[in-house]
């Protein structure tokens, strides 16, 4: 009983890492009229970190996004190739609305991570995906800003990803890709 409890306790009180990806033509972010970055074809993000998110769920997110299938082969042949095998950019965009709870009409962001920290895991997580694939390919928002986002989908193709309440209590080991 006790481990149920636990169990009940982990998945109503751990948040998770989010990320939801967009397929597109092109994407860009301008910020007070001028631009930021910007991409040809690849994937739009939008980067949601909880309060409880720790380096296992950025390592595993990190892996995912970069091999994430959404793309066709040369033979087209659909949900063949991730970003990183056809050699396309990413445009990451910080969301924390994406933990907005609605209490009555207002949202709540209670589960967000804390501003003061959020800056740097948000970066490092940015970081790593330049490490794991070609830095010029990797670009970002304007964190904390008012953004202007744009983009093109592709398909519409749009995936929500987030890692778990058991990722994050097992570190991810068992993670299979």
């Amino acid at each position: 009983m006790l481990l149920l409890r636990l169990s009940v306790y982990i998945c109503l009180h751990v948040g998770v890492m989010r990320l939801v990806i967009q397929r597109v033509k092109e994407a860009s972010v301008h910020v007070d009229g001028r631009l930021i970055s910007s991409i040809g074809k690849g994937v739009m993000v939008l980067v949601g970190l909880s309060r409880d998110d720790k380096q296992a769920d950025l390592d595993y997110m990190c892996r995912k996004l970069l091999a994430l299938r959404l793309f066709e082969d040369e033979e087209g042949k659909k949900w063949s190739k991730g970003v990183k095998d056809a050699q396309l950019e990413i445009l990451c965009v910080s969301q924390f609305t994406l933990y907005g709870e609605l209490k009555g009409n207002k949202l709540d962001f209670r589960k967000a991570m804390r501003a003061e920290i959020s800056k740097e895991v948000y970066t490092g997580f940015v970081d790593s995906l330049r490490k794991a694939y070609c830095p010029d390919k990797i670009k970002d928002g304007e964190f904390g800003a008012m953004m202007d986002v744009s983009l093109v989908n592709d398909g519409p193709v749009t995936y929500n990803l987030e890692t778990t309440p058991e990722r994050q209590v097992s570190g991810a080991a068992n993670d299979k890709e």
